[in-house]
């Protein structure tokens, strides 16, 4: 059943989404509006990816204007990633698109489903927060 839900979520996204970026792309931006500023060696730990591919990814992000680079002040080698005021944009309006498509789908369910439904994505939530924090703790355990 998750493998059904998870593949209908897909295709609800991809109908919402008029999006110029691909899956590792939107990796970037979601990572960069949680963690704006950073820098391509914590974006790559993030990633899980190696530097040339990450540097890839970022240099069409910014050639499509939703990532910035901007110098270090204190050092000029170090440079920072913002998410720029397009890619922030960009996310608000992507996610409002997914948002409306799932209410549609939402609004043919009975109110009883749609209250175990939260409830259990209540709980999904909390256990995804869970697992992310292990993973950013314990980088190379798979497992965590």
């Amino acid at each position: 059943m998750t493998a059904t839900a998870g593949e209908l979520l897909e295709v609800l996204w991809g109908r919402a989404s008029t999006a110029p970026a691909s899956a590792s792309q939107m990796r970037v931006l979601l990572t960069l509006e949680h963690q704006d500023g950073i820098n391509l060696r914590t974006l790559c730990d993030a990633l899980s990816s190696a530097p040339p591919a990450t540097s890839r990814l970022c240099d069409r992000l910014v050639a499509a204007g939703f990532v910035e680079r901007v110098i270090g002040k204190t050092d000029r080698r170090e440079v920072r990633l913002h998410l720029s005021s397009r890619g922030r944009a960009f996310l608000d309006d992507l996610r409002a698109r997914r948002e409306q498509e799932l209410q549609t789908v939402l609004r043919l369910m009975p109110a009883g489903k749609r209250a175990a439904l939260l409830e259990g994505l209540e709980a999904f939530s909390d256990a995804a927060a869970l697992r992310m924090r292990d993973k950013s703790t314990h980088p190379g355990d798979r497992t965590a």
